[in-house]
């Protein structure tokens, strides 16, 4: 007697899955190129971020800097006395300087020095002086 059961034939039991060799190898080249490509320009991109902040900071000690002087008729000779403190980020990679010239006229000089993996920033040493003159070593860095 015959089963009323059907019965399926796998007609793909001969075929393959799967990648090969070649296809990895041609991924791979790809994924490879796009790194390339893509790192250093993040990481351009990383440093010109934390270059902003920096640069906003000392911005921001130039201006409290002048309502101090203002205030004191002296420039102050540190951040701390400014009531102003670095950001976390700013901090870990810029270390902050001010420099300040007694006269006449007084004057200073905020300084931010790159320190860290931050230190190879093709801008270096950013500047602000009493009259907003801004400098760095590189071009367009302001």
């Amino acid at each position: 007697m015959r089963s009323n059961t059907c019965q399926y034939i796998d007609l793909r039991r001969g075929a393959q899955h799967g990648f090969t060799l070649l296809e990895v190898i041609v991924v791979m080249a790809v994924v490879a190129i796009l790194a390339a490509v893509a790192i250093p320009n993040y990481s351009e991109y990383v440093m010109r971020s934390h270059r902003a902040d920096a640069q906003s900071f000392i911005s921001d000690v130039a201006s409290r800097q002048s309502q101090f002087f203002l205030d004191r008729r002296s420039y102050s000779t540190t951040v701390a006395a400014l009531n102003v403190t670095p950001s976390a980020a700013v901090a870990a990679r810029y270390t902050i300087g001010i420099a300040v010239v007694a006269g006449p006229p007084a004057g200073f000089q905020v300084t931010a020095t790159p320190t860290g993996a931050q230190a190879s920033d093709r801008c270096g040493l950013l500047t602000v002086d009493q009259a907003n003159n801004r400098t760095a070593i590189g071009t367009r860095c302001w």
